[in-house]
């Protein structure tokens, strides 16, 4: 009889245990595209007031954020912006990094909603080719790869160590950035940027489940806290340069597609992420993965996003690359 109604009381435990987990899905789910819909709308806010700004020496530099703040348009993108921080941290601490960067690279779709209503444009095939690939890339990927925890979290020499590779990534490309015309230069910044954020999204993490065990006290003992903060304003000067320098679509696909994968590679090295690692797993797990960054370049190369005037761009990347051209020049000549 004890076994029985042992039996019977585990098997009563299982579809409890079963809801309990869709629900934690279904939570996660939610919160990731809610915080992808508030961050496609910030980007698109804060791209269009810094377009309006002529590009001159205040990029990559924190006075560019001063002569941003002036602007209603730009607050209103980075109250947007914040408020899908905040979302996307909530699911970070109730779900894995790899179910939830997958989810936020769906910013570019609520980005191109905005942007179709300030263009004017249609989808058209192009668009939504660009759609698909990205909703079936993220849904095959979470699929595929059933994200899951249980994986030892790594010591802090590991996480120094793939820290000091993103972070040296991201520098490499903004001093390669820095000898480009503005147009790939804009690009680049946006892929530093990307790396940055997706490096943020594994600390920020990594910081929850630090404030879950230990409260506020050992969450300011953290140096991961601090790196968060620091990680977020250092991201935000490099797309708001990049906002700067050159429209939408020369920026956005490279920080969208960069944010996920860096996010699920940090995941998976030193925070216990787990994927499915069979060889079948793995092959459909790299397809979605492609196909989400197809969607991305597809959809951040449609005309529907917002571009500055042609002449405009023109002229303000002549005259900026015609400085830069002589600022060699003088500092080529002999003393």
């Amino acid at each position: 009889m004890r076994l029985r109604c042992g039996g019977r009381s585990e098997a009563r435990s299982r579809p409890g245990r079963t809801e309990w987990r869709v629900a934690r899905v279904v939570t996660v789910f939610l919160l990731g595209v809610g915080a992808a819909c508030l961050l496609g709308l910030g980007f698109v806010l804060q791209q269009h007031a810094a377009q309006q700004l002529a590009p001159g020496s205040d990029m990559l530099s924190y006075r560019l954020l001063l002569r941003l703040m002036r602007q209603r348009e730009w607050l209103l993108g980075i109250a947007f912006m914040v408020g899908g921080q905040v979302l996307s941290a909530i699911a970070l601490s109730v779900g894995r990094i790899s179910l939830v960067e997958p989810l936020l690279s769906t910013n570019l779709l609520f980005a191109m909603g905005l942007a179709r209503t300030i263009t004017r444009q249609t989808l058209g095939r192009s668009g939504w080719g660009g759609v698909l690939l990205l909703g079936s890339g993220v849904t095959l990927f979470i699929v595929s790869g059933s994200p899951t925890g249980g994986g030892t979290e790594a010591g802090a020499l590991r996480h120094w160590l793939v820290f000091g590779v993103v972070a040296g990534v991201a520098l490499l490309l903004v001093s390669i950035a820095k000898r480009l015309p503005m147009l790939e230069e804009a690009t680049l910044l946006a892929l530093a940027a990307g790396l940055l954020y997706g490096l943020q999204d594994a600390l920020t993490r990594t910081a929850g489940q630090r404030f879950q065990h230990g409260g506020v006290e050992l969450l300011l003992r953290s140096w991961q806290t601090y790196a968060v903060v620091a990680i977020g304003v250092l991201g935000l000067i490099l797309v708001q340069s990049a906002f700067e320098a050159a429209p939408l679509r020369m920026s956005l696909p490279a920080l969208t597609a960069a944010q996920p994968l860096t996010g699920i590679a940090c995941g998976v090295a030193f925070l216990g992420d787990r994927l499915r690692v069979t060889p079948g797993a793995l092959a459909w797990e790299g397809l979605g993965l492609l196909c989400i960054v197809l969607g991305v370049v597809a959809i951040g190369r449609h005309p529907a996003l917002p571009d500055c005037c042609p002449a405009v761009c023109a002229d303000a990347a002549t005259v900026r690359d015609s400085g830069r051209a002589a600022a060699r020049r003088r500092a080529q000549e002999p003393a």
